[in-house]
């Protein structure tokens, strides 16, 4: 028989796309759209997310990620969170070594990093819209990425995405 009955669907995420900090976010994990550690994180000065998470997290998830070798296009990993109030952190690396992002990228950062949250055992987490920051990918699009993504996707805890205003940036870069 072709198809599936209600009782037999895997459960799906819920997900809400939201204007704000991801680091005020009430979820268990976030995710930052970082880089493939090639360059040593000492070596970077984080901006956007990474830079706001740099500056309330400290340095431990940096040096964390950091000691894990180099993080391959798309791929995700797991930190412990620092002095944020989270769970752990995955890290993403959404752009290529030009620094650009691509639909591919984004579309397996966010599947590989909703595989780790199952693996973890996560109910909750929050992403920021990946690419859309040094990647150049423009937000409505990742935006779109993303959501399919999760739709399709077997985790079955809240997601939020989370749009980080300009005027936020600037707050968080002053």
């Amino acid at each position: 028989m072709v198809g599936h009955s209600e009782h037999c669907k895997t459960p799906m995420a819920r997900f809400t796309s939201i204007d704000g900090d991801l680091l005020d976010q009430p979820v268990e994990v976030i995710v930052n759209a970082w880089n493939r550690n090639i360059i040593p994180w000492w070596l970077l000065i984080p901006q956007g997310v990474s830079g706001a998470i740099k500056r309330r997290a400290g340095l431990a998830p940096f040096k964390e990620i950091g000691r894990t070798g180099p993080l391959p296009l798309g791929h995700a990993r797991w930190t412990k969170a620092g002095n944020l109030p989270f769970k752990g952190i995955i890290h993403v690396a959404g752009i290529n070594m030009s620094w650009r992002a691509s639909e591919q990228g984004i579309r397996d950062c966010t599947r590989n990093a909703l595989e780790l949250a199952v693996r973890k055992d996560v109910r909750s987490i929050a992403f920021p819209i990946i690419g859309t920051g040094s990647g150049g990918f423009q937000q409505d699009v990742a935006k779109s990425i993303m959501e399919a993504v999760i739709s399709e996707h077997e985790f079955a805890g809240e997601v939020l995405l989370v749009t980080w205003s300009a005027v936020q940036r600037s707050l968080s870069d002053g």
